[in-house]
């Protein structure tokens, strides 16, 4: 066993070497007080940044046991490592090539997520990140890796004695009064809750901080309901019933921003995200069209049917979808992956899907699509929610539940006015067209859909939010409400993990809960530090957007 103090002299003597010199880093290096090991040593400057685990002993991490529920232990790893990072700013630079000097701590979003950075275990608390190891060219700059390495050993030392514990105890606070109340919406009939005072609007249309300014959200009474959590109280916020909501107004009056905020919520957030009370059901999934995506085997009956010249839709499958189709094939894929709400905006669904207005049906007599419009009461049978932003589909006043009316960002209970608009403005509709059953046809993915093979070898890789470099595809991912690179990576490495797991015989919903229990252990893929959790519905759509996508219906 190493000692860090050697640890320095050490990366000195390599000044000028070869840069494979650095493997002979890996392994451990103990220090007091904490250990540092060398999981991963890059192969060159140019590669992925080295992996370093930092271990303090289990009596150093006792006082961090401050959670009473399994995401307050989420709330603790997502803690230290935002200090982590934060602690590792100002590093002295090292110049050198490719990633030379560089220290990556992968946090990027207010969201409180499992990530594979941090572990707290009974064995003491471990935490990752990536260092890029100084070269020039493919030599060793071993005194700026000294320097460098002193520096980090200086910022952890000292780390959990200086920890900020209120801010640590807000951190994991926030989190279990978040899970309490999700689990909750169920029983309470609900399937969301946004706080009093929340600030939903963002800077930017790509910025995650709250926008300076903004109105704080107010309940309307009607709506208004309380929780009492375990560590703030009571908290009061507007409750959405389940059932058929929208969200309706004037342009610009913040609908989308309230349907993003939900979208948001069904992750906990740092405190002073002004998101923190926003709370959606575990199993929402925002849904919309997609001009151009692959759709593979999926029963589209219930919303396409009867085309011209006897095409089946039963087994539907396009290398091309329209954006009714993709729409169709969206809301089936998640109904077969358990989504139990759904949200969608007007402006992102094709209209041709949504409704079909009295003179349309009168004028065309041989209609292939049934809008979502006359699948309301299927829905509801099936026990999933739709909460719609509509703006100018006013048909829909006369099934709605819940209707909502934001004005500068103020949001009024109008379900009764909207009952009697529809009432004084009769549009004249037929409802209930004739379909077929909304059901769910589940579907059973083969082995060699996740075959990420280029040649020899698997290529995987993350492009940003919206893409994945998945063997000889790249993977639209940018319909998936991703949050992180990190995410975007997750999904990489459990297609991968679908590939070992998929047999041909179990159903697509079933696989995916699968890959992800085994992946509950994130801290287990040592050379990865850089992901973060995704929930069933976001691999599941990952999955239905891979074009090499192979799938059997599973005989009933």
């Amino acid at each position: 066993m190493r000692r860090l103090e050697e640890l320095f002299p050490f990366l000195a003597s390599l000044e000028g070497r070869p840069y494979p010199f650095y493997k002979d880093l890996k392994g451990i290096w103990r220090g007091d007080g904490f250990d540092l090991r060398f999981v991963h040593v890059q192969g060159d400057p140019f590669a992925s940044p080295s992996v370093v685990e930092v271990r303090y002993p289990a009596m150093a991490a006792a006082r961090l046991r401050v959670f009473a529920h399994p995401v307050g232990q989420v709330a603790v790893e997502d803690f230290l490592l935002r200090a982590l990072k934060t602690r590792f700013r100002n590093l002295p630079h090292v110049g050198g090539s490719g990633h030379s000097g560089r220290v990556f701590v992968e946090v990027e979003s207010p969201k409180v997520l499992r990530r594979a950075g941090a572990h707290l275990s009974p064995q003491g608390l471990y935490l990752r990140f990536r260092v890029g190891l100084p070269a020039s060219g493919r030599r060793i700059l071993g005194k700026e890796a000294a320097r460098l390495f002193r520096a980090l050993a200086d910022r952890l030392r000292g780390f959990l004695e200086e920890l900020e514990v209120e801010k640590l105890l807000a951190h994991v606070h926030q989190a279990e009064d978040f899970a309490h109340i999700q689990e909750r919406l169920p029983q309470r009939g609900l399937v969301a809750f946004v706080g009093e005072g929340a600030i939903l609007p963002r800077e930017s249309g790509v910025s995650q901080r709250p926008l300076k300014g903004a109105v704080p959200f107010q309940s309307p009474p009607s709506l208004r309901v309380s929780f009492r959590v375990p560590h703030k109280g009571e908290v009061l916020g507007m409750g959405l019933p389940e059932g058929l909501t929208l969200i309706t107004g004037g342009g610009f009056h913040g609908k989308t921003t309230l349907l993003e905020a939900l979208v948001h919520g069904v992750h906990p957030h740092i405190p002073g995200d002004g998101r923190e009370w926003v709370v959606t059901h575990a199993r929402a999934q925002r849904v919309q069209s997609e001009d151009g995506r692959s759709v593979v085997g999926v029963d589209l009956r219930p919303f396409v049917h009867d085309l011209p010249l006897g095409q089946d839709t039963s087994f539907f499958t396009t290398e091309d979808a329209s954006g009714s189709t993709s729409l169709a094939a969206a809301i089936l894929e998640a109904l077969e992956l358990g989504a139990k709400v759904l949200l969608l905006d007007e402006d992102t669904s094709a209209t041709n899907l949504l409704v079909r207005d009295a003179r349309m049906q009168a004028l065309v007599r041989r209609e292939t699509l049934t809008p979502l419009l006359d699948r309301i009461g299927d829905f509801k049978a099936l026990g999933v929610s739709l909460v719609l932003v509509v703006g100018g589909v006013g048909d829909y006043l006369d099934l709605a539940d819940t209707v909502l009316l934001l004005e500068e960002y103020r949001p009024r209970e109008v379900t009764a006015l909207a009952k009697a608009v529809a009432q004084a403005h009769p549009t004249g509709r037929a409802f209930g067209e004739p379909h077929h059953p909304l059901r769910v046809v589940p579907r059973t993915p083969f082995p060699e859909s996740f075959d990420p093979r280029r040649g020899r070898r698997a290529r995987v890789k993350g492009r940003g939010l919206r893409e994945l470099a998945y063997g000889e595809e790249v993977v639209d991912l940018s319909a998936l409400d991703l949050f992180e690179n990190a995410q975007v990576r997750a999904l990489g490495a459990w297609l991968q993990r679908l590939w070992r797991l998929a047999d041909g015989r179990t159903p697509l919903a079933r696989l995916v809960e699968r890959a992800l229990v085994e992946a509950e252990d994130l801290f287990g893929l040592e050379e990865t530090p850089e992901l973060a959790e995704v929930r069933p519905l976001e691999l599941g759509a990952a999955v239905n957007r891979l074009r090499s996508l192979e799938v059997r219906r599973v005989e009933e």
